[in-house]
């Protein structure tokens, strides 16, 4: 009938719309069913998993991983640099860093003493200190590290990766999130599945003794709750025989089939009784201070799910009572207390991954969404800063002990070996054996991918 009425024209849509993979593809893009079997990468992968320590809120690149000796010279002069606008056009003079810096490792790499565990590990570490953001505004700037868009609806670079490789755990979701006690500005949307289907979003995970809600099985006995499963399934496909394949319906069935195995899963993830006195206490487990012992519960959970072939996971900080790592007022206090609660849980993760031989398999990332100003905001605070600030990668395929680029004599701009958060993206997916130009999916009538047009791969820290 399209073909035949209209001359034609309602059949040329009819074909458009075939081939856009958002409307007629099978959205299980593997031959054996599931959206989460693990799937070839386009060339030998360095690493298998990512391990991605979330900052919230933005530490400030000058006190803590980019030493800027000319800050303490200057310190409480007029700032000799031209300002750009900043979030609360509350600009003060220039402001040095209250902490001292040290060389870190057998390479030297200078860190300071907000972070005096990890700097013992900089040979494992290459730091990135030329990375730029396009926004100064938190919302738009966690998406666009997210997501690699500053639009809220996107997929995030978690929903990519499972996307891309699936996963190598059928009993867990493929791309986690630990909930220490904060979601980011934006909310839930940074962890979404944007346009791609919903078996990719992110699951939040609380580490907690009931880490998911609703988990814990309804029925008795496993072949009760098997047999509403079942039924469940025969009704759900029963309607999509009649309705044609939906994304809600076909993901619905997914995550149901999931959650079921998740119910033997989750408590046996969370059972630490066969966890050591010596690794509790790496991680900071029976520390004094209760946000070091939740951020270090989040990493030595990051570790058993890297054990257990989750793909991606994702770490957010515990709130220690000062607005995330967004001091715009007495920065030495929030600072030191948010170092506080991740230097030794940090640390302890990277020291257990490498003696189980699991560092050469993960790609750990340390990021916020954006760095500080050098100039005070007011007396005692850092405004936003997206033109220069540092961020760190360990693990499988990095260089350790290397460091990059470089930010002016006041570490406020980026001006050598520039970097953009696409290229931030290009590298970590690189890592893992994928092609960020060939990632892509058919939405809205473009082939989309997770770096948009953009994203070089930071070749210099590369192994």
């Amino acid at each position: 009938m399209l073909r035949n009425c209209a001359s034609g024209f309602g059949a040329v849509a009819l074909s458009a719309l075939l081939n856009d993979r958002a409307f007629a593809a099978d959205t299980v893009p593997t031959p054996g069913g599931s959206p989460m079997a693990a799937r070839a990468s386009h060339f030998p992968a360095k690493c298998r998993n990512v391990i991605f320590l979330y900052m919230d809120g933005g530490p400030s690149q000058v006190d803590t991983f980019d030493p800027k000796p000319m800050l303490t010279r200057d310190h409480g002069q007029p700032f000799k640099m031209k300002m750009e606008p900043t979030q609360f056009a509350n600009n003060g003079n220039t402001l040095g860093s209250p902490w001292a810096f040290k060389p870190g490792g057998t390479c030297g790499t200078p860190v300071s003493d907000l972070f005096p565990h990890v700097r013992e590990l900089m040979d494992d570490i290459a730091v990135v200190r030329s990375m730029t953001s396009a926004f100064s505004e938190h919302t738009n700037a966690n998406y666009f590290l997210h997501t690699g868009s500053g639009l809220q609806g996107r997929p995030s670079m978690g929903a990519w990766f499972t996307y891309g490789l699936g996963s190598e755990c059928q009993n867990l979701p493929g791309f986690v999130v630990l909930n220490g006690g904060l979601i980011p500005p934006g909310g839930l949307d940074n962890f979404n599945s944007g346009f791609l289907p919903a078996s990719y979003q992110g699951s939040v995970f609380k580490p907690a003794k009931q880490p998911v809600a609703n988990v814990t099985p309804l029925e008795a006995r496993p072949e009760l709750q098997r047999g509403k499963l079942a039924l469940m399934n025969k009704l759900d496909a029963g309607a999509a025989q009649r309705m044609g394949k939906q994304d809600a319906l076909e993901s619905a069935i997914a995550n149901y089939e999931l959650a079921f195995r998740m119910q033997s899963a989750v408590p046996e993830l969370m059972d630490l009784t066969g966890e050591s006195a010596a690794t509790k206490t790496l991680y900071g487990l029976d520390a004094t201070y209760d946000k070091t012992r939740t951020f270090g519960l989040e990493c030595l959970i990051a570790r058993r799910l890297i054990e257990r072939g989750v793909r991606f996971i994702e770490l957010t900080v515990p709130n220690t009572g000062n607005d995330r790592w967004d001091q715009h007022k007495e920065l030495k206090k929030g600072h030191e207390q948010n170092s506080a609660a991740v230097d030794q849980p940090i640390a302890g993760l990277l020291k257990d991954l490498k003696s189980r031989g699991l560092l050469s398999s993960t790609l750990v990332v340390f990021a916020g969404e954006f760095g500080r100003t050098p100039f005070a905001q007011g007396a005692d605070g850092r405004d936003h800063n997206p033109f220069g600030f540092s961020v760190w990668m360990a693990g499988g395929g990095v260089k350790g002990g290397t460091v990059y680029g470089a930010t002016d004599d006041y570490g406020y701009k980026a001006v050598d070996g520039k970097c953009q958060i696409h290229d931030l993206h290009a590298t970590m997916l690189h890592l893992l054996g994928l092609d960020h130009k060939k990632v892509t999916y058919r939405w809205g009538g473009r082939d989309m991918r997770l770096t948009d047009v953009h994203g070089e791969l930071i070749t210099p820290i590369l192994a």
